[in-house]
């Protein structure tokens, strides 16, 4: 599908958030774009050269909505990137993705910490369902990923900062390692999100963004991205994912994260700044038993994460408590302004506790193996955040 060349791609970041993908609104002269919920679009009079598994055309909206071309613009300029294809969730951005790379046979390397949707995928339905040979890795070892990237090897699967553990991966590395073994690179680039850290521009081949965190950032809509500058790949995808497995996003979910994309830098800008601020605060806490963080300079990940992240270090801080998991769930509780809920990205700031009995724990270095808690850092101040975690481990004898 030919993409339309972006008139704001010369321009920063702040600038493409708040004008790619936005125009006059033909019909009232808006200046913002409106909500299309229609399913249905009208057809060309002449049906000959209608090909009804194509996204081409505005037809039926499992093959695309006015809403969701527009958010796909979006994402685009916001990585710097030719093409992205935007769906119902982060998930299924990552299930169109390998389903539509991977075949039988085929060997993906995948990192043994990630997001439990990815874990699942490769530990127990694309190796059983499909034969297709999956291999866990420590991403953060390069001897090991060098062993377990053999000739043959099709994808080789990325996430950095990692979901939960913010641990940090060499990107340029592992693609050089992959691509002189004709393997294809995906990074799920989550955590980090475009404002600091574009792994196309690293070599990688495709990512993935769950919108519905930090781009969205409000809490109110799912989402997902695959971008690439692969538009071959990317039609297949269109064809093979898209229209004929039917992940699409609804034309409302997609205004909403497009509305919620205007001031994503902006909001990502004070969340790094607040976000090394509380991990700092942790990090002097005597109960406090780790903290990962890569803007830390006591993190093993912080030399690589200074190289390839460009504004700051993201939103999302693991630390430890010397405390057993009920004891955490009661200092989660006892927080009055934080919520106590899953996700991250959001304007407020989430936490959730990782329980010692979660079935990987095994797979994350040992510090993080008791009282481990993941904290997405929102909006609010700084010192409130700080104050509120303070009351709370004060709260439970810490």
């Amino acid at each position: 599908m030919a993409k339309k060349q972006n008139p704001f791609n010369e321009y920063d970041i702040f600038t493409q958030a708040v004008h790619t993908g936005t125009d006059y609104d033909e019909g009232t002269g808006a200046v913002r774009r409106p909500l299309h919920m229609a399913n249905s679009y009208k057809l060309p009079d002449d049906l000959s050269q209608v090909n009804y598994s194509s996204t081409d055309l505005l037809m039926y909206s499992r093959n695309g909505n006015a809403n969701q071309h527009w958010l796909e613009e979006k994402v685009a300029a916001l990585y710097g990137a030719d093409d992205a294809i935007v769906l119902a969730s982060g998930v299924g951005a990552l299930h169109a993705l390998f389903w539509t790379l991977l075949s039988s046979g085929d060997r993906v390397v995948y990192p043994n910490v990630s997001y439990m949707a990815v874990y699942r995928m490769f530990h127990e339905l694309f190796n059983k369902k499909f034969n297709v040979d999956t291999v866990m890795v420590d991403m953060t070892d390069l001897e090991a990923v060098k062993r377990a990237i053999t000739p043959g090897t099709k994808l080789v699967h990325i996430e950095t900062p990692d979901n939960p553990t913010v641990g940090v991966t060499d990107i340029e590395a592992i693609v050089k390692i992959a691509h002189e073994n004709g393997a294809l690179v995906s990074v799920d680039n989550t955590f980090a999100s475009p404002y600091n850290q574009r792994p196309l521009d690293l070599g990688a081949d495709f990512v993935v963004d769950a919108l519905t965190k930090f781009i969205n950032g409000h809490g109110d809509a799912q989402g997902g991205a695959i971008i690439s500058n692969d538009l071959e790949t990317m039609d297949r995808i269109r064809y093979e994912a898209q229209v004929n497995v039917g992940a699409v996003i609804s034309p409302f979910n997609a205004w909403q994260i497009f509305r919620g994309s205007v001031t994503f830098p902006l909001r990502m800008q004070r969340i790094n700044e607040s976000t090394q601020k509380v991990a700092e605060w942790l990090e002097q806490r005597e109960n406090v038993t780790f903290v990962s963080y890569p803007g830390l300079p006591s993190n093993p990940g912080h030399e690589l994460a200074k190289r390839q992240m460009k504004h700051g270090y993201g939103g999302v801080i693991s630390f430890g408590l010397a405390a057993d998991d009920k004891t955490v769930e009661r200092f989660c509780a006892e927080l009055k302004m934080i919520t106590f809920a899953v996700s991250l990205g959001h304007d407020e700031s989430l936490i959730f506790p990782q329980p010692s009995y979660d079935e990987r724990i095994n797979l994350y270095p040992e510090k993080f193996r008791k009282g481990f808690i993941r904290f997405s850092i929102g909006l609010e101040d700084p010192e409130d955040i700080i104050n509120d975690l303070d009351q709370a481990l004060q709260a439970i004898g810490l």
